[in-house]
This record gives structure tokens, sequence and C-alpha cells, in this order.
């Protein structure tokens, strides 16, 4: 057991904060430090609560029309409807599509994305996604595959005047 004079040394890990602070400003710091005594595979580097992580972000895209939104997600490029959100019949949709990974969210909600935004989707297989639309005779649109300085780019365009560019690095 250290005296007490070792432990009001600036030395000793709480022997600065003993000497400086009173005991309430110590307590977050005490507590903290007792939570990583009892997990001590939870590291304030590795992957604890103390470490800021991001998840994927899913993009909301301004669309006007159901109809046309679901031939176009739905239909032509594969999606599948996760969710669908009305406060009340006749107001506003609010729909959530996924596919292979990436997630979606269309919005008829004034204020909650401007038309003309632009998605970058990195992926996989891109020729192999060109032929399944392609095969499917959209009328409104013919994408074809563009190869850019950063990769192979596939640009779709919705009815609501939003881009989404498919790329292969």
């Amino acid at each position: 057991m250290p005296s007490r004079d070792t432990q009001l040394s600036p030395l000793h890990p709480l022997g600065y904060a003993r000497r400086w602070l009173k005991l309430p400003a110590l307590l977050p710091l005490l507590s903290i430090e007792a939570w990583q005594r009892e997990h001590p595979d939870m590291s304030v580097t590795g992957g604890s609560m103390f470490s800021i992580e991001f998840e994927k972000p899913i993009p909301i895209l301004r669309m006007f029309d159901e109809a046309k939104a679901r031939e176009f997600y739905l239909e032509f490029l594969g999606f599948n409807v996760e969710f669908e959100h009305r406060f009340e019949p006749g107001m506003p949709l609010y729909l959530g599509i996924s596919r292979n990974g990436l997630e979606l969210h269309l919005s008829e909600h004034h204020g909650d994305a401007s038309p003309g935004s632009t998605l970058f989707v990195p992926m996989h297989n891109i020729e192999l996604f060109h032929a399944e639309l392609a095969a499917k005779h959209y009328g409104y649109a013919r994408p074809q595959i563009v190869q850019q300085d950063w990769g192979q780019v596939l640009e779709v365009h919705d009815p609501f005047g939003n881009r989404i560019r498919f790329c292969q690095r």
C-alpha cells in the first residue's frame, strides 16, 4: 500500500487530481476507471463506449409521384420495399428501399431533400448490373458504362431529377 505522500504525488495516477480537484469533479474519472477495471476487454481505442463509430449513411431522395418512383426504383433498379410510412391517408409518403446493402429513403415530404441530388455508390460487378438493367428495356433510360479516371461509372437519372452514379473502382 503506497504511503499518503506517494498518493499525493503528481506521479501517482490520481495524486494530482486529489491535490487540485475537489471530490465531485473526480467522480466521473473514478467511475470510468472502475468501469475499465471491470471490462478489461473494452479499451478506449478498440471499439468501446468511448470511441466514436459511424454507420452507413442512408440518403434521402425527393420524389413527387409514388407510381413513377415504384416503377423506377423497384421495377427498373430492382430495389425492395423495407417500409412505407404516412402520418395518415392522403399524406406524403416516406418510403424505405434497399438492395444488396444499399439503403435509400424516398420522400414526398417538402423539405426532406432537394430534387437534383447526386449519389455516388461504390459497387462490384457493374457489368452484371448493366446487363440486368439493359434486359429490362426501361422506356426512360438506357444507361451505359463509362470509363472514368476513378473507375467504371453507370449513371441513372430518376424521374425527379436525382442522379445515382454506380461506380466500380
